[in-house]
């Protein structure tokens, strides 16, 4: 990612959560989709990194379902982290690991990668490393998911998921001003179909790969290391 990336997250940091939840309908769905791949028994002790953890919103859903989990939050942004570090208390079950996904050395013999909205920063080559990377980091039998922003598998489909979701975000009340300055973020964005990352995920090894979730623009999937 770009130092304009981290500049961009820095600034944004305690507006985050809120402006997520204006910008992307049905959120709780989103989200909730990604702890039914999570298939452990709730006292089981996980070992967890959440790539590009943000505020840490994902994480605090984890924690919470399996109040054995030790999870590390990995961002590249200092001021998300902060906010993280807020949300789910120093020490204990969280570690905090400021890093850029491109390239980040990861830890090995995880139970669980997890990750939302941060993937799709990256371009296709830098995407299908990063999935190689976790894969060797999970142990055997782990498992790897993604809620993510996708593109449309054709252009005109793309549009439409595009056109469908700005009406979305009116409904909910999101004015000119906000979603001109969303649009313009976006444009950074790299979104890649699912089909890609699938074959991407099974090129580096994972198996059972899986759409639990798709509405347009987003997607929740998975694969098992």
């Amino acid at each position: 990612m770009t130092m304009a990336n981290q500049q961009v997250f820095d600034a944004t940091a305690r507006d985050y959560d809120q402006g997520r939840r204006r910008l992307l309908p049905g959120i709780d769905e989103f989200y909730g989709a990604t702890l039914g791949f999570m298939r452990f028994e709730r006292e089981t002790p996980l070992r967890v990194l959440d790539i590009g953890a943000g505020t840490g919103l994902l994480s605090a859903m984890v924690a919470a379902s399996f109040p054995q989990a030790r999870i590390t939050l990995s961002d590249i942004s200092r001021e998300m982290l902060t906010v993280a570090r807020e949300r789910l208390g120093e020490g204990g079950r969280f570690e905090f690991v400021e890093a850029d996904m491109v390239g980040q050395a990861l830890p090995g013999n995880l139970d669980a990668v997890i990750s939302a909205l941060a993937i799709h920063h990256l371009d296709d080559g830098e995407k299908r490393a990063l999935y190689g990377r976790i894969h060797s980091a999970l142990r055997p039998g782990g498992v790897f998911f993604n809620a993510e922003q996708v593109r449309g598998p054709t252009a005109d489909i793309d549009a439409a998921n595009h056109a469908a979701w700005q009406a979305a975000v009116h409904d909910l009340g999101v004015g000119e001003v906000e979603l001109t300055q969303a649009l313009e973020r976006m444009k950074a964005d790299r979104p890649a179909t699912l089909n890609d990352q699938f074959g991407w995920l099974r090129d580096v090894g994972f198996k059972n790969v899986q759409c639990a979730y798709e509405d347009g623009m987003f997607a929740v999937f998975d694969g098992a290391a």
